[in-house]
């Protein structure tokens, strides 16, 4: 430590001043302790504030540091903020274009899809229009074939024409698969039922029999027959008796022979008794031709008719006609068969079939 003297200090000789400085130094030994001491603690104090100093300078530097830091990334988050903004608000004007451009189509779309509706409707309705005219021409056609073959049925007095028909509609009517034709096939089962279980009787065979009645028309016996015919008619059922001895044989001839001569009788029809030989012979064509007109009706199919003049024959037969004649006896035999299987000469008719094709040709 280096003590300077005061310069207003007198001067003193160096012995003096030794002493001087000696004593000095006696006197200030303990205050320079003391000083030293208060210099320690001051550079203690300047230490630890020079410390604090430092530390703080450093916590400075990291808090701006820190602070920096976070303006960087405040202004990288600012610039990325910003980024996104402006890609946002490209994206949405993207977004306004596309949903403008998305409308557009819409309204296009839309306008095309309500001419597409309007497209099917008319397509629908063509199509329907097209079904009911398909199914309108099929009941026609059903309808048309049905009745040509009842036609045919009852020219040929034979059911399988009408029967052929009803299977072949029944047919059709199945591939069309139309739930309104649901009906008609159910009609068209009935009638075939109703056609397989018909009984149909034999044409040919009352043709034979008609045919046998016109043959036998010139040999039946009058009512008023009287002579070479009635005594022939007399002999030949008697040669027809059942065996008999030649005696026997003979007195029943010369019976008939006597009851020859004078006969005796109830008259049902005196007409019939009165006949001459002229009204006679057109009684016997009349009556053929009674059979021949039953004969033709059968054949038109004009059954009716034909019953009729078969009754008007079978009068005549009963009313001019020896009744007690054996050929007569056969051709009454013969009438009767015809009738009886005329009654039964019926064809099976599809009425339910042509009702309700008549109502789905309506269009119900």
């Amino acid at each position: 430590m280096t003590v300077t003297t005061p310069p207003d200090s007198p001067s003193l000789p160096l012995e003096a001043d030794l002493s001087a400085t000696a004593l000095e130094a006696a006197q200030v030994a303990p205050g320079a302790a003391l000083a030293s001491a208060g210099a320690g603690a001051k550079r203690h104090v300047t230490l630890v504030v020079a410390t604090l100093a430092v530390l703080g300078l450093m916590l400075g530097l990291m808090l701006w540091q820190k602070v920096n830091n976070m303006q960087e990334q405040l202004a990288r988050q600012s610039a990325d903020a910003l980024a996104q903004s402006l890609e946002a608000r490209a994206l949405a004007r993207q977004a306004v274009a596309l949903a403008q451009e998305t409308a557009a189509r819409a309204a296009v779309m839309d306008s095309r899809l309500s001419e597409v509706a309007l497209q099917r409707s008319q397509l629908d309705e063509l199509m329907q229009s097209l079904s009911r005219s398909r199914d309108e021409n099929l009941v026609v056609d059903i309808e048309a074939a049905l009745r040509l073959a009842q036609q045919q049925a009852q020219l040929t007095g034979s059911v399988e024409p009408l029967l052929a028909a009803l299977k072949s509609a029944d047919q059709r009517v199945v591939r069309a698969a139309q739930p309104r034709l649901a009906l008609l096939q159910r009609a068209i089962a009935r009638d075939i039922d109703r056609v397989k279980a018909s009984a149909v009787s034999d044409t040919p065979t009352m043709l034979v029999k008609l045919d046998e009645l016109i043959r036998l028309a010139d040999e039946l016996t009058l009512a008023n027959a009287v002579g070479p015919e009635r005594q022939a008619q007399t002999t030949q059922n008697a040669v027809s008796a059942p065996a008999q001895t030649w005696w026997q044989l003979g007195l029943l001839l010369l019976q008939n022979e006597a009851r020859g001569l004078v006969r005796v009788g109830r008259v049902e029809a005196p007409e019939a008794v009165l006949l001459s030989p002229e009204q006679s012979f057109f009684v016997r064509e009349n009556f053929k031709l009674k059979l021949l007109n039953a004969r033709l009706g059968l054949l038109s199919r004009q059954i009716e008719s034909a019953r009729a003049d078969m009754a008007v024959a079978e009068t005549t037969l009963k009313k001019y006609f020896d009744a007690n004649a054996r050929k007569t006896l056969a051709a009454a035999s013969l009438l009767q068969q015809v009738q009886v299987q005329m009654r039964n000469l019926q064809l099976p008719r599809v009425d339910d079939t042509l009702a309700v094709l008549t109502t789905a040709a309506a269009g119900h």
